[in-house]
């Protein structure tokens, strides 16, 4: 079961607004899943920016969950969207970021999601002093997993081509993680109350995807592997 700390009073938090366009809403006039993703993608971007931490840094998401909050809802169309983020625990080599969305200072959409730090050859990081003295009075000393667990799926799942297209290519040259969110707003049709999602393995160019389905789940694999995973409940 996900967990998703309550926001504290210590350490660094960060803020920054969207207002909810025409490209993050669905049919229903709600911010689509891949929208939330590209929202938590900008503002964790700009709070690394802010940090004063190296510029050149790259971070990939392994695995993400988002809820609508107690008493919540999902942003409209045209709404403004608060966003506040912080380092809410970290691994060896790996870092967790809690992120609210709130509209008129009431949280109603809930993110946690764990980041790792590549290196300049593009390998996996560990996190130094200078990332601990900014961000580690948030975590209050917490230690988060980076484990991620295998995903089998079902033999008598629906499956279906999922073309992988340039725009949805990444700087790193894996499809992007707002991209991966998209093919779940595709499965998951109407708003969602809770949803998931794991990178088990990099989706490339030149890859052939299959979206594998059943209620409530999804995989993204190539030659017979998976590469992504995710549940949700709908609202």
């Amino acid at each position: 079961m996900t967990e998703f700390p309550d926001r504290v009073a210590q350490g660094r938090h960060f803020t920054g607004d969207r207002r909810v366009r025409l490209s993050d809403a669905g049919p229903d006039g709600l911010l689509r899943l891949d929208g939330v993703a590209r929202y938590l993608q900008d503002v964790a971007s700009d709070d690394w920016a802010d940090s004063g931490l190296d510029p050149d840094g790259t971070w990939v998401v392994r695995r993400t969950a988002v809820r609508v909050a107690p008493g919540g809802r999902w942003p409209a169309l045209g709404e403004p969207v608060l966003l506040t983020t912080w380092c809410s625990g970290t691994g060896p080599a790996w870092a967790e970021r809690r992120t609210d969305l709130e509209i008129d200072g009431t949280v109603l959409v809930e993110t946690v999601a764990l980041w790792v730090p590549l290196d300049h050859s593009g390998r996996p990081a560990r996190l130094g002093p200078g990332f601990h003295a900014i961000y580690g009075a948030s975590t209050g000393g917490r230690r988060v997993s980076g484990r991620v667990r295998r995903a089998p799926t079902p033999a008598d799942a629906t499956t279906r081509p999922w073309p992988i297209r340039r725009a949805d290519l990444d700087i790193v040259g894996h499809v992007n993680n707002a991209a991966v969110w998209a093919a779940l707003t595709e499965v998951a049709r109407g708003p969602v109350a809770s949803a998931s999602l794991t990178h088990h393995g990099p989706l490339e160019d030149g890859h052939s995807a299959t979206l594998v389905t059943e209620p409530g789940r999804m995989w993204l694999m190539t030659d017979g592997e998976v590469k992504v995973s995710a549940e949700f409940a709908l609202a």
